[in-house]
């Protein structure tokens, strides 16, 4: 953290007019502070310019020329200059007029001349201190909310680390390389965006809620964990009873995730609960399982069901060779897998094919 802003406030500012008065000011605190000296309220303003983070008060005289006290404190509350800077007033002027307006302004104590030096001092170091607590305090509250902050985003980093590692155990156990899961990543953040930028109705998602929808993604085939080696690794066409154990991998993740302790809480948990359910819906309703029809079905898992899909066709599996990616869309299109949303579809087409191009270009690259 930086120097505490107490420890550096090492200056006192004395203005006035008298060389006499500034020099029995100085003599009070010369001790304690490195003393500035001003003939006006102009050469003042000057100094608090340069030096309003290092001084520790201004002690300010009000009939001065070229600038009086007054018109000093108006310029440095136009200017936001000293706003942590406590100002006397040391005046022989101590008017009800120039009490009213010192006090309007922002002075913290107004001192009448003669003075009495010791008991001066008591008023001034009083409230200095007063302030140096408060900017001490302040520091800490600051310092500590760092702290919090970091250890948030450690905590956060963990949990994120966790999930990507749980859903690229699932995606190794049917035999994938994990491309599957980051794929599905990218692809659902990229359509999120487009859709967001076009004004798709719906999609107003900030770029936190972006993040986590497409973390959340992930985790859509959380349920296969469930699924038997046999049925999950099976080379050719599942039978009618081992497609059924199949599709019960949606209903599977849900109530995995129902399990775990405040998942209402944690939004990331609440969109993957989402997803794991409703990513095998279609726009006709001729999905599983809860076989939704239309915006029935959640925008977000609208669009992981689609990066699924259009994944799993540009992918080599156990069971087919890849796709090229415009075979890929004539199919989605086509409605050869199933029906989607037809507003939507032609955004994701077209983020997906440039996604995918741009990955496949890195690939080479490396």
């Amino acid at each position: 953290m930086e120097e505490n802003r107490a420890h550096s406030k090492t200056m006192m500012l004395i203005v006035d007019d008298v060389e006499m008065n500034r020099a029995i000011l100085s003599a009070i605190f010369e001790d304690q502070y490195q003393i500035l000296e001003a003939e006006n309220g102009l050469q003042a303003l000057e100094l608090i310019r340069a030096h309003s983070d290092a001084i520790a008060a201004v002690l300010l005289d009000v009939v001065m020329p070229e600038m009086d006290g007054i018109s000093l404190l108006r310029a440095m509350k136009e200017e936001n200059l000293g706003q942590d800077l406590p100002v006397f007033l040391i005046t022989a002027d101590a008017s009800e007029k120039n009490m009213y307006l010192g006090y309007e302004l922002g002075v913290k104590d107004i001192i009448e001349k003669p003075f009495i030096p010791h008991f001066l001092k008591q008023r001034i170091d009083g409230v200095v201190e007063l302030y140096k607590t408060k900017a001490e305090l302040q520091d800490t509250i600051q310092h500590q909310a760092e702290i919090i902050e970091e250890k948030v985003g450690e905590v956060r980093d963990l949990s994120d680390s966790m999930i990507e590692a749980l859903a690229l155990a699932i995606e190794f156990r049917s035999g994938e390389t994990g491309q599957h899961v980051q794929s599905i990543r990218a692809l659902t953040a990229g359509a999120l965006k487009a859709m967001r930028e076009r004004g798709v109705p719906g999609c107003g998602f900030t770029d936190e809620q972006i993040e986590q929808i497409s973390l959340a993604a992930i985790l859509h085939d959380l349920g296969k964990i469930a699924v038997p080696d046999g049925i999950l690794n099976k080379p050719g066409r599942l039978t009618k009873e081992e497609y059924e154990i199949m599709k019960g991998h949606a209903l599977k993740g849900a109530e995995l995730l129902e399990k775990l302790p405040n998942r209402d809480k944690n939004p990331i948990f609440s969109y993957a609960w989402d997803i794991c359910r409703h990513h095998h819906e279609r726009w006709d309703g001729s999905g599983y399982p809860d076989g939704l029809k239309g915006e029935e079905n959640s925008l977000e898992a609208q669009i992981v069901a689609m990066a699924d899909v259009y994944d799993a066709l540009i992918s080599p599996r156990c069971y087919k060779a890849p796709f090229s990616r415009e075979e890929a869309a004539r199919m989605m299109r086509d409605g050869e897998c199933g029906m989607f949303n037809p507003e939507l579809l032609p955004i994701f087409l077209e983020v997906s094919s440039r996604l995918t191009e741009e990955r496949g270009a890195g690939r080479e690259g490396e």
